[in-house]
């Protein structure tokens, strides 16, 4: 329909698509802001029919509303829901070709502690003037951040050991650690275990904290802990599907989600890898990706799917064009980790360090103030798999990392040995590895079960 100084099928249409909003549950209270938003994408188009728009164009339109910084998220979720609804009423090719759940989750931005630019944008902590015992435990909180920064540990280590830390220092009163060690650690990883009940994991954590606390920053060992309860550790096997399982899994998401699924599977990385994942280090040439500093600071290559070659060729035209129109537009600008950005100040607007998976929206850094646009938030492909394995019917606790696990298992299962597997997944120790062989033993060590012999 062309939307045409006929007020009379100008209120019909806006009648028809306040129904429609209604049908598909949108409140009165919301319907009136929808109108707004799908009001200023028919003015910006000048008012040609809406049959004549092509995705490309949309998407175009969502990518300029994307650079409002001004937008709050839901906000931002609400215009796409509204120009969606648009398209579904004159019933136009649009409303199937848009990858309109990619432009909504692109509405949440990534936080400032986010895990991917949390620590170039917070300050290294600095010891408190005051005296007594909070200055003690933020001189101690300072001086564990200071050599994590240094050895570059991930910001989720980062955040567990201070968390740690402080908890030790509250349980010894906020006294100075130099003054207490191996008896009062002993005692905390006991209680943790005993009256906390923690998880065995948990208990480790906090054990592998102090223990680098005193060694590392301290310089003062604990030495041997001896015998302390333990919290048991539960010997669980990994959520594997099958490969039917995971083709009707896949089956169910489309789009950029789909493919990210697609390439969990295919790759064997993890959810944050993935998401990280830049244009550069995707080689169409040799058929690979490399996944830099993974797990434990480490790069590792994996195979790159054929079948997904044309998708991330056609993905990536979609992202290099959204990439230019930033770059007109003054910003095109994309976290660089470490201290690169320092050391080559034009890399943050090169083509190859762009994000494969980028967010529809530009973020405002927190440490300038600067747009940019990073990364979609891991938590937009962890919902699609959950919502896609329920419509699957799996019964499966289904995650992104089931995926992981699906492709360690299947690739042993397609005969190749358990080192190379290993390489794959980029684990330390083969052990860690050896898991996914008790997958493999089916049926208790594939012993046939007598039921099955009767008759």
């Amino acid at each position: 329909m062309q939307l045409s100084s006929n007020s009379d099928a100008v209120a019909r249409f806006w009648r028809n698509y306040r129904n429609l909003l209604a049908k598909s549950g949108v409140k009165d209270g919301a319907a009136k802001w929808y109108v707004r938003h799908a009001e200023a994408y028919v003015q910006a188009a000048g008012g040609r029919r809406l049959a004549t728009h092509s995705a490309a164009e949309v998407e175009a339109w969502l990518g300029e509303l994307g650079r409002i910084g001004r937008l709050q998220a839901w906000q931002f979720a609400q215009a796409v829901d509204a120009v969606r609804h648009l398209f579904v009423l004159v019933d136009s090719p649009v409303a199937a070709a848009v990858d309109w759940h990619y432009w909504q989750e692109s509405a949440q931005p990534l936080p400032p502690q986010h895990p991917t630019i949390a620590r170039s944008a917070l300050p290294l902590p600095a010891a408190s003037a005051v005296e007594g015992d909070r200055c003690a435990t933020e001189e101690a909180v300072a001086q564990l951040i200071a050599v994590i920064r240094q050895r570059n540990y991930s910001i989720r280590t980062e955040e567990a050991y201070r968390g740690w830390l402080e908890r030790f220092l509250r349980f010894i009163d906020g006294a100075d650690p130099r003054t207490a060690g191996a008896v009062e650690v002993k005692t905390f990883l006991q209680r943790l275990a005993v009256e906390g009940r923690v998880a065995a994991s948990t208990q480790n954590q906090a054990f592998n904290a102090l223990v680098f606390f005193y060694d590392k920053v301290l310089e003062r060992p604990l030495g041997d802990l001896g015998g302390f309860a333990r919290a048991k550790k539960p010997k669980r096997l990994p959520v594997v599907l099958t490969r039917a399982e995971v083709m009707r899994l896949l089956d169910r998401l489309e789009g950029v989600h789909g493919t990210m699924a697609a390439l969990l599977y295919g790759t064997g990385m993890r959810l944050m890898e993935c998401v990280r994942l830049r244009v550069k280090d995707v080689d169409f040439g040799y058929g690979q990706i490399l996944v830099r500093d993974g797990k434990g600071q480490k790069d590792r290559v994996v195979p790159l799917p054929a079948r997904l070659v044309e998708p991330l060729h056609a993905h990536l035209d979609k992202v290099q064009v959204l990439h230019r129109d930033d770059l007109a537009r003054g910003a095109g600008a994309v976290f660089l980790p470490d201290a690169l950005e320092r050391k080559y100040p034009n890399a943050a607007c090169e083509w190859g360090w762009q994000y494969v998976f980028p967010s529809g929206r530009l973020s405002v850094d927190p440490r300038g103030g600067m747009g940019r646009r990073h990364h979609l938030h891991e938590s937009s492909l962890q919902k699609a798999v959950h919502a896609a394995a329920r419509a699957a019917g799996i019964e499966k606790p289904v995650s992104c990392h089931a995926l992981r696990h699906s492709f360690a298992t299947h690739v042993l299962e397609g005969g190749y040995d358990i080192r190379t597997v290993q390489e794959l997944l980029g684990h330390s120790d083969v052990s860690t590895t050896m898991i996914y062989t008790h997958v493999l033993n089916r049926g208790g060590l594939a012993v046939i079960s007598p039921l099955d012999r009767v008759g």
